[in-house]
């Protein structure tokens, strides 16, 4: 059954999804009444809001003949463990100078992909990134190697991407940020590729099959959980996975007895020949893992978008809200997942010693599925292969149907009802 407050964890780590998803929907409501403004650009330019777009992952807009897709992300907390975790392996005498790791190229890297992946989910491909990393101090780039690892990470990322790196901006805000950290945040424009018709949602129907695209472990979403939980832990960042001294939560009452998180009946990923995402051998340090940088879609998605015959119908992308974006469209379908992957080891850790039950870990963590892609039926297969050239595990989980906005994941016994996803506009605004 639906549980209705699915987000307590995750509120006493400091995130409020209620609050933060309200003043989200007020604020989009508040752009809907600026998109008239595109007009000026002149008769020739052909310039319109697709205003269907406002609650999707990038707003998209007409512009001379093109259809443009523009996204702003930011990292969120996942810099403070990478610098929390540098300054203990410092500490403990494991590097030699911070930076040394090489953790500042992970989230950066993560932050790129953040923000692409966001960019896909409308059918776009990405043009241009521009960067925003904000200081608490110029002295945080005293330590050279960690800054030059922060570039190095986000340049690969946007070679990986086949997208250039505009330019940025690097504010010091003294008082504002603390003096050891750093926020990244990118904004990136793409292109819908002809014949320019993106991904809004409105051309799923009953019988689409979901794919799930694996995930490489907590990509950006979920990091105040895990300082939270490290906090606690008597070897913090340091602890191994497996350490028994590490108390495990409260499992509470959504998961059936017996059943770890990593274990959910029906999982089919394993590990493919050639994966790049290997599994986390029992034992690793909890910081290590929790820091291993995200997957990028992009490739997979320029794939699935030049593929003769592949009609896709929908992409989301699986972070904050976890599996409860399966069903971000705002439409009247319900998404029954019959197969889940299995949860890499480092989210089952986190889900056990934050004390999130089922239904909790399932729409705060992506848990194993880092993308779905949604398509027409018996298309899923041709999914899953071409994931499978580009080294990512993917499985058809399950499909869309007729029935109540709902996502069911029969595996671990969970649904989720619609009123506990509302991203779109709260209103159409007067005037």
């Amino acid at each position: 059954m639906a549980d209705p407050d699915v987000h307590s964890a995750y509120r006493r780590a400091g995130v409020d999804y209620a609050v933060l998803d309200a003043g989200k929907r007020d604020a989009l409501s508040e752009a809907l009444a600026t998109s008239h403004w595109l007009a000026d650009a002149g008769p020739d330019a052909g310039a319109q809001a697709l205003d269907a777009s406002r609650g999707e992952p990038a707003f998209v807009l007409r512009f001379a003949g093109s259809t443009l897709a523009f996204v702003l992300e930011t990292l969120g907390t996942k810099s403070v463990l990478a610098r929390e975790y540098e300054k203990t392996l410092f500490e403990i005498g494991a590097i030699a100078r911070i930076g040394d790791a090489g953790h500042f190229a992970d989230v950066a890297y993560d932050t790129v992909a953040a923000v692409l992946n966001d960019l896909i989910c409308v059918g776009a491909l990405p043009l241009v990134l521009n960067a925003y990393f904000a200081t608490g101090s110029s002295e945080w780039y005293a330590h050279g190697e960690r800054a030059q690892a922060l570039l190095a990470g986000w340049r690969r990322a946007c070679d990986d991407a086949r997208c250039a790196w505009g330019g940025g901006e690097s504010p010091a805000l003294t008082g504002l940020i603390q003096r050891e950290d750093i926020e990244l945040a990118g904004s990136a424009l793409g292109f819908v590729p002809p014949p320019g018709e993106p991904l809004l949602g409105e051309r799923l129907a009953p019988g689409d099959e979901i794919v799930l695209v694996a995930s490489s472990g907590l990509h950006a979403n979920g990091a105040s959980l895990a300082r939270r939980v490290a906090s606690e832990l008597p070897e913090g960042l340091l602890t191994p996975l497996s350490d028994p001294a590490a108390p495990p939560g409260d499992r509470r009452s959504g998961e059936a007895p017996g059943r770890p998180f990593g274990e959910a009946p029906g999982s089919r990923f394993g590990e493919a020949p050639g994966s790049r995402f290997a599994t986390q051998p029992a034992g690793e340090r909890f910081g290590e893992t929790v820091l291993r940088p995200s997957v990028l879609y992009v490739e997979l998605v320029r794939r699935l978008l030049a593929e003769p015959g592949l009609q896709l119908s929908y992409l989301s992308h699986i972070t904050g809200h976890g599996l409860l974006k399966l069903m971000r469209p705002r439409r009247e379908l319900t998404y029954r997942v019959g197969t889940l992957p299995p949860v890499p080891p480092v989210l089952a850790f986190l889900a056990e010693r934050a004390g999130l039950d089922a239904p909790a870990a399932y729409s705060t963590l992506n848990m194993g599925a880092g993308f779905a892609v949604y398509c027409r039926p018996g298309q899923g297969a041709r999914v899953v292969a071409l994931a499978a050239e580009l080294g990512l595990d993917a499985l058809v989980a399950g499909a869309v149907e007729q029935g109540p906005r709902r996502v069911i994941l029969e595996p671990v016994g969970v649904e989720f009802a619609s009123d506990q996803l509302a991203l779109g506009p709260a209103a159409e605004p007067a005037g």
